[in-house]
């Protein structure tokens, strides 16, 4: 499982601040029972999500997310998810709380960056298989499947298209390319989705024609798996 990467590796830079708390292992229990209802209702309003226990799985794994990119600084960690990357941004927009929250728990300001930003750090970046095996020694389980964005793909879901890509017959099938590059084949009769898919940015899943919802579903999340799609914030 892994999802498309959004942000840079998060590295974060010593503050300068003289006053700040000095993260440390006690402060975990105090870190994760965190709560942001303001953040809630901005991804409830933007549509990141369709239910408020929904983005608290979201902000409750960004959470996570920066107290393992704080505990192990020996490489770099990609923000794996443009979903819980969302709940980053989100939380970012509230200046002053945000501020705060990493002021008491982390003792400095925790910078989000996007993934065209230059680079600044110096560790090797992780992988998401080793990211995985991070997450999973430190809250002893592995990360849920919400880390895959292509999982979050239904029909009420909203999906974008960043790449130019066209549609081709061949053999009978009917394949989405990028140039020469087959990004996904399906039979014929798929062909009026995928001509959909080529001339629309963004999309409701539901609004593909010519296929039931479970194929639609099936097929959006073949396209955010391999980043040809990805999920509307």
């Amino acid at each position: 499982m892994q999802s498309t990467q959004t942000t840079q590796p998060m590295q974060p830079t010593q503050s300068t601040q003289t006053d700040v708390v000095t993260p440390s292992a006690h402060r975990r229990p105090d870190l994760l029972a965190y709560r942001a209802p303001f953040v809630i209702s901005k991804l409830l309003m933007n549509k990141t999500v369709t239910t408020e226990r929904e983005a608290e799985a979201l902000f409750r794994e960004l959470v996570r997310y920066l107290w393992l990119v704080d505990s192990d600084r020996s490489r770099a960690y990609p923000m794996f998810s443009l979903r819980v990357d969302e709940a980053w941004h989100q939380f970012a927009l509230f200046t002053i709380e945000y501020a705060d929250f990493c002021r008491r728990f982390f003792g400095r300001f925790l910078h989000h960056a996007p993934s065209n930003a230059p680079v600044t750090h110096a560790c090797r970046e992780a992988t998401w298989d080793e990211f995985a095996d991070a997450y999973s020694a430190l809250y002893g389980e592995p990360p849920p499947e919400l880390w895959s964005d292509a999982s979050s793909v239904c029909g009420p879901r909203r999906v974008i298209r960043d790449r130019e890509v066209s549609v081709r017959l061949s053999d009978g099938k009917a394949e989405l390319v990028d140039g020469d590059a087959v990004l996904v084949r399906v039979d014929a009769w798929g062909e009026a989705a995928l001509r959909f898919i080529a001339r629309h940015g963004i999309f409701y899943v539901r609004e593909l024609p010519g296929l039931d919802l479970d194929d639609r579903i099936a097929l959006c999340r073949a396209l955010v798996a391999s980043r040809t799609l990805r999920v509307a914030p």
